[in-house]
């Protein structure tokens, strides 16, 4: 799927300016020829459930072309066929005049060998009437009793396809053939669940610079200039200092996870500050970091620092989160880190004077205290949630979870899709922080330093499944040496991950 996302408004836009171009019969036999490779060895007839706006025109065109295919089909029309948009009563016209009808309900049927989704798409952004909920729990039953394939048309219908929320019932789909350019919706928050397979049609029609696309899906062509060999001439001072501030009392974890991280990523040298005051004096399972007390730290020659993991948010933790913020260092701020600058003003005074850049990377509940809002706002809209982050605080943010959003202080955003949930565990976050700051060491500009190690991150999670690691019972411990694996790969020219 090409890397461009486009809102719903945006593709009214591009629809409008191509109206003259036949894209509902384009859509229909695109969706015909998906169909045809999605039923192929299965026996019996195709299921066709078209809405009443554009969305079931697109469905009830690709009726039309399985049918001059030899394929039986059956079309349920969910609302009256007088009042369809003109290209959709265009497609209906054509269809009846090629011979079909269509049906007001499901018939009983032994055995559909595919069911295509064309209720609504992208058409619908609130919970769908009780007379669509009924055809969407059917053809999700349906589609479960029989295993048969579940097509979805653009987007399953029941999925905001802005958002990636589900408002109401929901098309739980196999397969979606989405339409021009792809949908954040799709790839973040509730939408991945739904989806199935992502396939995009682009229809010959794209996002272009009068209707520019609104985001983009990270690849790693957003850093590739970056993806360079090391100069043999080289040493550890080459590639910088990493500091990271965290580890108070039982949570040393989390700072430990953090360095080794960004060590096995190509720091030069990693110091940890850590704050509780039996801490370790070294790392047995990685005595190459560098543990000291935490006042310590800032006396280091550091060229990027970290503040988060396992912080707590004593008065004590406060004090080094202003010493950072108040430093000319390049900065990571996560945990404990974003929840102090949620409660704390001249902390966040203090982040929206600093020059050097600083990144931040919470999970939701985290977003949600930094906006003084509810978790559940914050997935609502979660591009949403990221731009008004990056914008309030001054600094590129990376909104985790699933379909992790990136974004600028500009308005700029991107979706990440690597990545699984055997990474909702425990240390993730760390592990992403110490990836972060590896590159921002080694002189990464902050905006590519955010996008690779995030992309890195889900990567390296992908590449253990690939090899029977996980996903369940995934560790964050075990991402590390993956992401440095994948990372090297990156460089030599290979596609691992």
């Amino acid at each position: 799927m090409t890397p461009q996302l486009c809102l719903a408004s945006t593709l009214r836009r591009l629809e409008q300016r191509y109206a003259d171009c036949a894209l509902m019969q384009r859509a229909g036999l695109a969706a015909a020829e998906f169909a045809l490779n999605v039923r192929v060895d299965r026996a019996g007839p195709v299921l066709v459930l078209a809405g009443p706006g554009n969305n079931g025109g697109d469905a009830i065109e690709a009726a039309r072309v399985l049918r001059e295919r030899q394929i039986e089909v059956c079309v349920v029309l969910a609302g009256d066929p007088d009042r369809l948009p003109p290209d959709a009563a265009a497609a209906y016209a054509r269809f009846c005049a090629a011979g079909g009808e269509t049906l007001s309900a499901i018939p009983p049927q032994p055995r559909w060998c595919l069911i295509i989704d064309g209720l609504f798409g992208i058409g619908l952004s609130r919970a769908p009437d009780a007379s669509i909920v009924a055809l969407i729990q059917s053809a999700n039953a349906l589609a479960q009793r029989e295993c048969c394939p579940l097509l979805a048309l653009d987007c399953p219908s029941g999925l905001n396809a802005d958002t990636g929320s589900v408002p109401g019932a929901v098309i739980a789909a196999t397969h979606t053939l989405t339409f021009i350019s792809g949908k954040p919706g799709l790839l973040t928050a509730d939408g991945p669940d739904h989806c199935g397979e992502i396939h995009l049609a682009t229809l010959d029609i794209a996002p272009d610079a009068e209707t520019p696309a609104d985001g983009s899906v990270i690849t790693t062509t957003l850093f590739a200039d970056r993806l360079t060999p090391r100069r043999r001439n080289s040493h550890k001072g080459s590639f910088g200092s990493v500091g990271m501030l965290g580890g108070s009392h039982s949570m040393v974890g989390a700072a430990l996870l953090a360095g080794r991280a960004a060590l096995k990523l190509g720091a030069g040298r990693v110091y940890l500050g850590l704050l509780t005051p039996d801490a370790p004096t070294v790392d047995p399972l990685q005595p190459e970091l560098m543990l000291r007390a935490v006042d310590t730290l800032f006396e280091a020659d550091l060229q990027t620092l970290v503040c988060g993991p396992g912080l707590g948010q004593t008065g004590e933790a406060i004090q080094y989160v202003n010493q950072a913020l108040e430093s000319s260092l390049p900065l990571v701020l996560d945990a404990d880190a974003l929840n102090l600058l949620a409660v704390d003003g001249h902390l966040a005074g203090n982040l929206l004077n600093r020059a050097a850049p600083a990144i931040l990377t919470p999970h939701p509940a985290e977003a949600a205290r930094l906006l003084a809002c509810s978790v559940s706002d914050i997935q609502q809209d979660r591009i949403l949630s990221a731009i008004e982050l990056a914008r309030r605080f001054a600094s590129p943010v990376a909104l985790k979870g699933c379909g992790t959003v990136i974004a600028t202080v500009d308005g700029r955003w991107w979706i990440n899709t690597t990545g699984h949930p055997g990474m909702a565990t425990a240390g993730m976050g760390d592990v992403l922080c110490g990836l972060i700051a590896a590159l921002l060491a080694q002189g990464w500009p902050a905006e590519q330093a955010l996008l690779a190690a995030v992309h890195l991150h889900g990567a390296a999670a992908d590449h253990l499944w690939h090899h029977g690691v996980g996903p369940i019972g995934l560790t964050a411990g075990e991402i590390i040496d993956a992401a440095r694996a994948v990372f090297n790969a990156w460089i030599a020219g290979h596609a691992w991950g």
